[in-house]
């Protein structure tokens, strides 16, 4: 340790980014949120061992938060106009392209029903139909196949 007296605190965030805290044992839990979220106290929720910790004037010794713990923070969406939109890009963005057709899911043999399902309708009750209605049936179907095919064609 460099500084004595100081402890690092692994701040562990939902998208499995990590940023390192230095705290003094006597800080307490709203010393640590104000200098690490400033403006966005209120907001953000630290998480130690499963415990939320409400606490703002609880020191880290006192929780026996010691150095190279792990404290796993959330933002939650607030009233503030600025913040919704910060904790989007991690968990939405690489997540995103795995979810529609990802392999092991059953999303495509659900996709594939509901598909079969249409297309019995179609034919069985064709009156019930419009022409919009089936070209987008076509491409409905083309769409799943193409991607169906892109999955599990590698």
């Amino acid at each position: 340790d460099a500084c004595p007296g100081l402890i690092k605190i692994r701040l562990k965030f939902l998208n499995d980014t990590e940023e390192v805290a230095v705290a003094r044992p006597e800080d307490t839990v709203g010393i640590l949120k104000s200098k690490y979220f400033p403006g966005q106290e209120s907001q953000m929720k630290l998480i130690y061992r499963g415990q939320l910790l409400q606490d703002q004037a609880r020191t880290l010794r006192s929780l026996r938060i010691t150095d190279n713990c792990v404290i796993h923070c959330h933002r939650s969406r607030g009233d503030s106009a600025a913040t919704p939109a910060l904790p989007e890009p991690g968990p939405a963005g690489p997540a995103a392209p795995g979810l529609p057709l990802g392999g092991g899911t059953l999303m495509v043999p659900t996709v594939m029903v509901v598909l079969a399902l249409g297309w019995y309708f179609r034919i069985n009750y064709r009156q019930l139909f419009t022409a919009p209605a089936t070209v987008s049936l076509i491409g409905v179907t083309v769409l799943v196949t193409f991607l169906a095919f892109g999955v599990y064609g590698q």
